[in-house]
């Protein structure tokens, strides 16, 4: 047991609230998902995009893609590409949740 009189060893600790204030200085922003887009997408633009053309305009950007573990070699229609408005849509949404 420490001594009331001895606790001017540990003034010099930081106290708890400023160290949780810090560690939410440091936290991550959480992953941004298709879904979080399409949704944002419906929301201020009033249409749906497909996953598919988010994943088009990542690529188009240069963005880092994962593998999907289920892709094929050739695909069995040719793949669609998202129209100038989805394309501004889409962008809009990735700069909103600065991924670009």
């Amino acid at each position: 047991m420490i001594p009331l009189d001895n606790l001017g060893a540990f003034s010099n600790r930081l106290p708890l609230t400023n160290i949780a204030s810090k560690a939410e200085v440091y936290k991550p922003k959480p992953k941004t998902t298709y879904n979080m887009i399409k949704d944002y997408v419906l929301n201020k633009y009033s249409f749906n995009v497909h996953t598919a053309y988010i994943a088009e305009v990542k690529r188009s950007l240069g963005l880092p893609m994962f593998d999907a573990p289920n892709a094929v070699e050739t695909l069995k229609s040719p793949r669609k590409h998202p129209t100038p408005i989805q394309v501004v849509a889409i962008k809009e949404a990735l700069s909103h949740f600065e991924v670009i």
